[in-house]
């Protein structure tokens, strides 16, 4: 008789790795581009470099905000360059509304 497979006997999958990075742009729709800043050393001299990378977050509530902290998972390719996805906002960006200067009305 065949053994069966119980849920003890299957692997677990593996925890997805999330990453956190900052918001700096938001214009496409449910589309959102992080920022993912890491340190590497370096080689010869042993000083901590950061690098960053640049990655097409998918939001599908278009809820995020140039200058957030976003968490993001990995996904199933979405698009041509979008394969990650939002989890959660860890910190929300201040909203500072600036005047534009008017220009001088010539009488």
């Amino acid at each position: 008789m065949p053994e069966q497979k119980t849920q003890e006997q299957t692997p677990k999958q593996a925890k997805k790795k999330a990453l956190l990075g900052t918001v700096i742009g938001d214009r496409m729709n449910k589309t959102i581009r992080v920022k993912v800043d890491r340190q590497v050393r370096h080689p010869l001299y042993g000083k901590y470099l950061t690098r960053s990378t640049c990655l097409l977050v998918h939001d599908e509530e278009n809820t995020c905000r140039v200058g957030d902290v976003v968490e993001m998972e990995p996904s199933r390719p979405l698009s041509r360059h979008k394969a990650w996805r939002l989890r959660q906002v860890v910190t929300r960006a201040e909203r500072v509304t600036e005047e534009l200067p008017r220009k001088k009305e010539s009488v």
